[in-house]
Parts: C-alpha cells; structure tokens; sequence
C-alpha cells in the first residue's frame, strides 16, 4: 500500500500524487458508504488504482474544500475593485476560525490609488501580527517578498475574484499560465476563471492550492457568542464584560464598548455584521435542531460502515415479509 496526496479531483476521479508519480484513482465504495469525503489536499493510502484508507487532516476548509493547509494568503486588490475592508476581515476571521495562519498580500499597487489606506491598512493589522506585502502582478513589484511567503509550504490564495491572485502566480510561474480574466466595468468586480481546486508546483519548494475563489463567506455556523474570538482586537477586552455570554452591542458592563476607541471601527463594524448573521445559526439550531448521526462504528477493532436507523428498519421489514411468504408457501 502506497501513501500520497490528492492534488485534483475531477468528476469521480482522484488523482494522487506519491512525492515522484501521479496516479489515478477511484474510491474504495466503503469509503462511500462511511461518507468521508475525500478533499484535495487530504493525504491517503492507496493502491491498484483505488483508495483504500484516509489519513487524519491536520486542518481543512469547507468552501472551498481543500486540506492539510499551511499557510492562507489573502489577497486584495487596492484598486479596481477598490479594496473591501469587510470582505478583507471575513477571510481574516475565516482563517482564525480554522486556526490556519493568514497573511495580507495587496496587489495593484501599480495603480492610482490612495496612499492613506496604506497607512490605514498598517495601523489596523500590523498590531494584530500580520505579515503585509504590497505587490504589483503587472510590474513585478514586491514578487520576492510574495515568492518568501509560499516557500516551504503549501499555501491557499484567497481573496475576492478580480484580486490578481492567478496574475501574480503566473509572475512568478509563467509557464503555469492559469487562467485569468479582466474586471468586468459593468460589475466592478472580476469573475472567477478557476473552476475547480488543484495544488500547483510553483518552484521545488512552494505550491499553492488554485481553487474557484471563496465567495459567499459567511458566519452563519457558529453561536453569536463566539464571534469575537474571532477578532483578537475585541476578544483581548471581552474577559472584562459583566456577562460571559456579551456581544459587545448595548450590554451592561461591557468592556468592549468601554474601550472602542482602542478598535478599527471598520473591525467593530464587521464584527457586528458577522453577529447578525451568526443568530440566523443560533435561530436555526434553536428550531429546527441540528442532530449528527455517526456514519461510522467500530466492530472487533474494525472501522465499518454504519447503517442508519431508517434502513435496519426497512431491511428488518423485508426479511418479515420473505418469512411470511415462506410460512404461507408452507401452508
């Protein structure tokens, strides 16, 4: 049995890489029934063309899906589209949620736009530990800094479509050519040109994963409350609120609103937003209840497949009825 990594899927087909060959693969219709779905990224035991096993993840995303991450980078643009400071905190707080580490990489510098956000971008995020890049895809500017952050790892490019993030890897790479496409006048914003996530080799010691883009981010998955761990700006003064389950809003005592001048207002802002959306979850969970049923169980030392409730009760009435008949044919 060989081990490797899935690097693409494509339609019912897992391609995985061993560190010398590629190979693809099926998947072992257990697997199936156990519902483990296998992501790009994930590392595996295989063989015959089929896999057999999947090996623990150390982290994942869910959209997109890709595992064993080191590193996400997020990319913004400062111009066309102009830069989204609420869409910049939504893949920040993405990253803290899976507890991958984020860097900021903000591209277009080439272009006409405001030095004060330079400074604003600085003033917010330096404090908070973020490593910044400032790069131009079209004029090379700040590649070595960018080429620096992917070395050693495999790195997850993030960012909204329009950023340049397939530009400024096909700066460093051109022979990767991935595909790229202008920004749209009518809409502002680009579109996305990938169409499906695959880790791609830039140089012997960096890859990064070229995924569909991470649209649609939102933190309707977690509890209200746990938001500001979120946002390491707002969760430093929370430990001083009156009550443990505060959302910083209009509460009594709360230590966060007592100390907003020490926050970003754009960062109080999106942490608000991010609430809001988080009670549709806790709404969700309050009415409809959110139950989890185990699609595994282990039987002498064995991982086997497990049958829901609903298909023992109709497997068990099939076999009645065949007795039944038996019985009547006795009879």
């Amino acid at each position: 049995m060989a081990e490797g990594q899935i690097y693409k899927i494509h339609s019912d087909f897992y391609y995985v890489n061993d560190g010398v060959n590629n190979f693809e693969c099926k998947v072992r219709e257990i697997l199936k029934k156990r519902k483990e779905r296998i992501l790009v990224g994930d590392f595996v035991e295989f063989g015959s063309g089929v896999i057999e096993k999947l090996i623990p993840r150390k982290n994942f995303i869910s959209r997109p899906s890709v595992a064993n991450i080191d590193r996400i980078i997020i990319v913004s643009a400062l111009k066309e589209p102009d830069l989204n400071f609420e869409q910049l905190n939504r893949y920040i707080a993405l990253a803290k949620y899976h507890n991958i580490e984020a860097v900021l990489c903000f591209n277009k510098s080439d272009l006409k736009w405001d030095r004060h956000v330079k400074n604003k971008i600085l003033d917010i995020y330096e404090p908070l530990g973020y490593e910044i890049v400032f790069t131009s895809a079209t004029e090379h500017k700040g590649l070595k800094e960018f080429e620096r952050l992917l070395k050693d790892r495999t790195s997850v490019l993030c960012g909204g479509s329009g950023a340049g993030k397939s530009s400024l890897v096909n700066a460093l790479n051109p022979e990767l050519n991935l595909r790229t496409k202008q920004v749209s006048e009518k809409i502002g914003r680009g579109t996305h040109t990938t169409r499906h996530c695959e880790i791609v080799k830039i140089n012997e010691t960096s890859r990064i994963v070229d995924t569909p883009g991470f649209s649609n981010v939102k933190f309707d998955f977690i509890m209200p409350q746990d938001v500001d761990l979120l946002f390491d700006d707002i969760s430093r003064f929370s430990g001083g609120c009156k009550y443990s389950d505060c959302l910083h809003k209009n509460e009594d005592g709360c230590a966060v609103l007592a100390n907003l001048d020490k926050i970003d207002l754009s960062r109080y802002e999106s942490y608000l937003n991010f609430v809001n959306e988080a009670m549709e979850f806790k709404e969700r969970v309050k009415y409809e209840g959110l139950k989890i049923e185990h699609t595994k169980k282990v039987v002498n030392n064995r991982e086997v497949a497990k049958i829901s409730g609903k298909k023992r009760r109709s497997a068990r009435n099939t076999l009645k009825q065949q007795l039944y008949k038996e019985l009547d044919a006795d009879e």
